[in-house]
């Protein structure tokens, strides 16, 4: 079976489930497409007892995908350009300072809550983890996820201006988040020696910095390139160059390709660039091809999360720990946005209860499984992969559920 028969069968699989849901089930495409693959995945554990050909053909396919490298070093780049180049620039332009701290401040505090709190239950359950182990839980756990926030909170009817500060945030904390992540686990092979605070803060300065502004130079680039001519075929295939070209010189530089996108996207969606580089046919062309390129790869990524469910292990005391991961990681998310909000609420309009919708709003996803998966065993890879997958799947299914009711809730 060769990568084009399991892509094949899993967009098959995508076009039946995405079917069932806008028929049936009426839910937000994210949330109802995970939810089916999951109940999928079930009943075919069950029809296993009879027959296991059925989850031979998912274990192998899964087997098959190297789903962090399929995500962050493929998947991502889109998914963040798509949902950058669909940003109001203007208000995300007023709100940028907020955003700023949320996507910086708010994951380092939180990586560092989630870890220590971690790290203390754990022991008090008779799993004791190193406490560098606990810290990298921390960082893959606390970005919140733009490729699941920008699926839902479109339907959720969250304040524009709230909606900006989630989105934006949940764009940049992503970036953010790979960056804490990496440089922990850099830390933690090293068996933590070797490696000086300096190096540590070059690394993520450079990291984040340099994917900024080599994403800011991609933007300019396509800007000039697109206001030379007028073809719209040429103009989408150009942002797409900027996509996969720009993925692969942020890799070779090792720079953060996620904040790179980000920052192309911003540029070349940017109104002023838009009515200056593009005619109003390119304009439609350029949106409705990144818009269906976004709706494709989501649609492959929660089909692929809802399978992951077949490399966990199935231990009481795994279980057990991600169901007290859920309120320990939203308790560590409120206390984290409470500084920045409070210090940003008098001088920017915030919406009442904002650090409460921010909280349940924060969505995680298929970015916290990915950088899960790509840990060792000697860093308890199965105990955290367990606890990441419950914290995800409680965030899209309840969380994303129950959003749009408290938002209503708390506006009356």
């Amino acid at each position: 079976m060769d990568y084009f028969i399991i892509l094949a069968i899993l967009v098959t699989l995508s076009a039946l489930f995405g079917y069932i849901n806008v028929r049936f089930l009426k839910l937000p495409n994210t949330i109802g497409l995970m939810l089916i693959t999951i109940v999928f995945t079930f009943i075919v554990f069950a029809i296993s007892y009879v027959d296991d050909t059925l989850l031979e053909a998912e274990r192998y396919i899964i087997g098959q995908i190297d789903f962090k490298m399929v995500l962050l070093d493929i998947m991502l780049s889109f998914l963040l350009f798509a949902g950058a180049l669909h940003t109001n620039f203007e208000q995300l332009k007023v709100q940028r300072w907020p955003i700023l701290v949320f996507s910086t401040l708010g994951v380092m505090v939180s990586t560092f809550l989630v870890g220590t709190l971690v790290y203390y239950v754990l022991a008090l359950f008779s799993m004791p983890v190193e406490y560098l182990y606990c810290l990298l839980f921390g960082a893959l756990i606390s970005p919140t996820d733009p490729i699941a926030v920008l699926g839902i909170l479109k339907q959720a009817g969250v304040p524009k201006k709230l909606e900006t500060k989630i989105v934006g945030e949940s764009l940049f904390n992503d970036g953010v988040g790979v960056v804490v992540f990496l440089t922990l686990f850099q830390l933690a092979s090293s068996g933590g020696e070797g490696i000086a605070p300096l190096e540590i803060l070059e690394l993520f300065g450079v990291e984040v910095l340099g994917g900024i502004l080599l994403g800011l130079l991609l933007g300019w680039a396509t800007y000039r390139l697109m206001r030379s001519i007028d073809d719209y075929d040429i103009e989408v295939i150009i942002t797409l160059a900027t996509v996969m070209m720009g993925t692969v010189i942020a890799q070779k530089l090792h720079l953060s390709a996620p904040l790179a996108m980000v920052a192309a996207g911003l540029v070349v969606g940017n109104d002023t660039v838009r009515h200056s580089a593009m005619s109003a046919t390119t304009e439609t062309y350029v949106d409705k091809f990144w818009e269906l390129l976004d709706i494709l790869l989501n649609t492959l990524l929660f089909v692929l999360i809802g399978m992951e469910i077949l490399v966990l292990s199935f231990e009481t005391s795994y279980i057990v720990a991600g169901l007290m991961a859920i309120p320990l990681v939203l308790a560590c998310r409120y206390v984290s946005l409470l500084l920045p909000i409070k210090f940003f609420q008098e001088r920017l309009d915030f919406v009442p209860k904002t650090t409460l919708i921010m909280t349940w709003g924060g969505l995680r996803g298929g970015i916290s499984i990915a950088l899960a998966l790509g840990l060792t065993q000697e860093m308890e890879r199965d105990l955290f992969l367990v606890m990441t997958y419950i914290v995800v799947v409680f965030s899209i299914l309840v969380q994303g559920l129950t959003v749009e009711k408290l938002v209503k809730k708390l506006a009356t």
